[in-house]
């Protein structure tokens, strides 16, 4: 105890020490900071003076750069959201809606030329005909049409140097005259951000339910998991998300939810909570930001509520219930170009 006493009052009270020049300097309690490598490391952790702590010193540009410390930082600090694109005016996606995006407020000051670089992006001379069907990382999912040929491509507005990375050709069906859905969908493990695709099909005389999942790979699209399953009636439009490996599912108007499992190539069912029919305009499923379940948001249109759930595990837990009243009273007083807006997707 006493030994440690003695340490903790020269920490406090430090003795005066010769310098190279022969000058006695006392060192300030900054420096004892700043010299401790593992409180160093604890304060480059905060987002706003990382970029700028490693243009000090070899030594912090060292700890900056260390793989450890960016896994780390990047825990601590997931990517905030910088704000929406959003299709304004009164006009539907496909009928030629302008694309705008919107930040999110408030900002820290260091974000303002990020933020100005994503609003004054172009996604091409196309614009009109332009869909975001996906948005991760500040990478971009679009889809567009030109005439009756239909292309996709991943754009990066933060990284206006690099051009469009222009997806192949998507997989077809191999059945035709069947139902068909399909989407793009995306999932990021260790910092890479992969692209898959899902093709199902339903065949009405058998009432079978077959799901193929391709995973772009070196601008190919390989196999990844297939899967077939019998469905009581048919399909008349999925709502689609990926969570981790699993693929969930929903149908208009359906109490439930398809889960296909791409690890076992099994499908399984989740029952929506009580009074909940899914509906393609009403109810939104998202992943949770841990990848470890998925959200439900719902639109009561009689009581004007919007409820969101979240599912883990077995059970749906309510997590919190918005007044539609209030919410778009609110929304009136700080905007009222938000009026006929429509919120599409987070960047």
């Amino acid at each position: 105890m006493e030994d440690a006493s003695e340490e903790i009052s020269q920490r406090l009270r430090p003795e005066k020490k010769p310098c190279a020049d022969g000058e006695s300097q006392q060192h300030l309690p900054a420096s004892m900071v700043l010299d401790d490598d593992n409180l160093l490391i604890e304060i480059l952790s905060f987002p706003t003076t990382l970029v700028c702590a490693t243009l000090v010193c070899k030594r912090w540009l060292c700890h900056a750069s260390d793989p450890k410390f960016l896994s780390l930082f990047r825990n601590r600090h997931p990517p905030r959201v910088l704000g929406f694109y959003i299709y304004g005016g009164s006009a539907w996606i496909w009928l030629g809606a302008p694309l705008l995006f919107v930040p999110m407020q408030p900002q820290p000051p260091e974000l303002a030329p990020f933020i100005s670089r994503v609003a004054s992006h172009s996604f091409g001379a196309d614009n009109d005909r332009l869909c975001i069907m996906d948005c991760r990382n500040g990478s971009v999912l679009t889809r567009c049409r030109r005439g009756t040929i239909l292309t996709h491509g991943v754009h990066r507005p933060l990284c206006p140097q690099r051009d469009m990375d222009v997806i192949p050709p998507l997989p077809r069906a191999q059945y035709h005259g069947q139902q068909i859905f399909n989407t793009i969908l995306s999932k990021e493990e260790g910092g890479v951000l992969s692209y898959l695709y899902m093709l199902a099909e339903f065949f009405s005389k058998t009432k079978s339910f077959r799901v193929r999942v391709y995973m772009l790979q070196g601008g190919v699209w390989c196999m990844h998991a297939s899967a077939t399953t019998q469905l009581p009636r048919l399909l008349t439009s999925l709502a689609v998300v990926l969570v981790d490996d699993k693929i969930y599912m929903a149908d208009t108007f359906s109490d439930e939810i398809i889960v296909l499992d791409m690890t076992t190539s099994g499908f399984s069912t989740i029952l929506l909570p009580q009074g909940v029919n899914f509906h393609c305009v009403r109810t939104i499923m998202s992943r949770a930001g841990d990848a470890s379940g998925v959200y439900l948001t719902h639109i009561h249109v009689k009581e004007l509520q919007l409820c969101i759930w979240l599912h883990k595990g077995d059970n749906w837990l309510l997590v919190d219930t918005i007044c539609l009243h209030q919410m778009w009273d609110n929304l009136m007083m700080l905007d009222q170009t938000l009026r006929m807006s429509i919120l599409v997707l987070i960047v």
